[in-house]
């Protein structure tokens, strides 16, 4: 079974959050670690990454709300990781072997594009508030 359609539970996030937290970025990861959404670029690289598993929820293609009760947006350094809501809803969480960092990715698909984008997953900023309110 692909690890990538594994599931992960809130606990197991957080779990990889405090890891990642508990340690220094290799030099692979540091240029990553920023603490909002960036955009992937063809020159970004990510090939040490391995996908640990889904924050997919059934309803994602339908839930495009956004949790942001202190006024941040998408694109805010300091915007919680909304466990249920977008785009935390649509994302996959991928760790690297050598650093135990840990990244969220999704893809944004507009009219005409399709935007990679990546964000740390930082143990601070991680919050399940109930996404069916």
């Amino acid at each position: 079974m692909s690890m990538t359609s594994q599931t992960l539970t809130e606990k197991e996030v957080r779990d990889f959050a405090a890891r990642a937290a508990a340690r220094a970025r290799c030099s692979a990861c540091a240029p990553l670690w920023r603490p909002a959404w960036e955009s992937l670029s063809g020159a970004t690289q990510i090939g040490h990454l391995s996908s640990a598993g889904s924050l997919r929820t059934e309803d994602a293609a339908e839930r495009l709300d956004e949790y942001h009760p202190a006024g941040t947006h998408l694109w805010s350094p300091d915007a919680p990781i909304a466990l249920g809501w977008h785009p935390y809803n649509q994302c996959s969480l991928w760790t690297c072997k050598t650093c135990d960092a840990a990244f969220l990715r999704y893809t944004e698909y507009g009219g005409y594009y399709q935007d990679d984008r990546i964000r740390a997953l930082i143990a601070d900023l991680v919050v399940a508030p109930d996404a069916r309110a």
